[in-house]
């Protein structure tokens, strides 16, 4: 898939959380083909502090809108100041990156688990609208540590069934995503991105049970592009670097269970 730099159009930020922002950007062309999965490099003009791009996964692309969406999570000085952002600022990015979610052949037995934890849940969204426009109904099970840090439900309920855990208790049921009852129903292919020891008793979970397995990795990125190795994640295929042959891996690629 062509990549492209492009300075996009700010069209709004939006504060969804007290620690997460949703950009909303635009272009006067339609956006590039995207694949669910896949992420975008930031420039952050501005920080003298930030030297180098910040890699954000593609939350969601609205074709009729001509919009594509990117969930920050607001953590240091680079992402403050993509915060900052206002309707009408152009941000430079490069798109698309990285190889995305493997979608299925054929969807008439396909029942999906789309697994997400905290900022992770991000490039589900786009996931789920693309299971859906194939005519496949997600599951989607999305944790956090309490009510007010869970992410875009609202948006997710558009797309599948939505099941909810949170560390406190204070909705849906308490622990972690491995320990909710969903876990009980038989589906065929698991999709999860989040913290890394989420992801990991997600692949213990799926491999118990014999059910394929996709993860996305949020290694540190710098380049995009697998030039600089910052992101390299030891496989069964030795050192690949996250952001040229994933983010997405197939869990029996990786280590995790060594």
């Amino acid at each position: 898939m062509k990549k492209h730099i492009i300075d996009l159009t700010v069209r709004c930020v939006e504060r969804i959380s007290e620690k997460h922002v949703l950009i909303r950007l635009t272009d006067e062309r339609p956006l590039p083909q995207m694949s669910a999965g896949q992420f975008v490099e930031v420039r952050v003009d501005g920080e003298p502090s930030t030297f180098l791009r910040r890699p954000i996964s593609i939350n969601f692309v609205d074709r009729i809108k001509n919009e594509l969406w990117l969930m920050v999570a607001v953590v240091g000085n680079g992402t403050r100041q993509l915060a900052r952002l206002q309707a009408g600022d152009r941000l430079n990015c490069v798109l698309p990156l990285g190889n995305g979610w493997t979608l299925p052949s054929f969807s008439s037995s396909f029942r999906p688990l789309l697994v997400g934890g905290g900022v992770g849940v991000a490039p589900l969204l786009y996931l789920g609208a693309e299971l859906k426009a194939m005519g496949i109904e997600p599951t989607f099970l999305l944790g956090a540590k309490t009510q007010r840090d869970l992410l875009e439900t609202n948006l997710f309920e558009q797309y599948g069934r939505v099941c909810v855990t949170t560390e406190d208790g204070s909705v849906g049921e308490q622990g972690f995503v491995t320990n909710h009852s969903v876990l009980d129903e038989v589906f065929t292919y698991i999709y999860t991105c989040g913290p890394t020891p989420m992801m990991k008793a997600v692949s213990r979970y799926a491999m118990q049970k014999d059910i394929a397995c996709e993860a996305s990795l949020e290694n540190m990125m710098a380049c995009g592009v697998g030039a600089c190795l910052c992101c390299v994640e030891k496989t069964t295929e030795g050192n690949l670097c996250v952001c040229k042959e994933g983010p997405v891996f197939n869990v029996k690629r990786l280590l995790w269970q060594i």
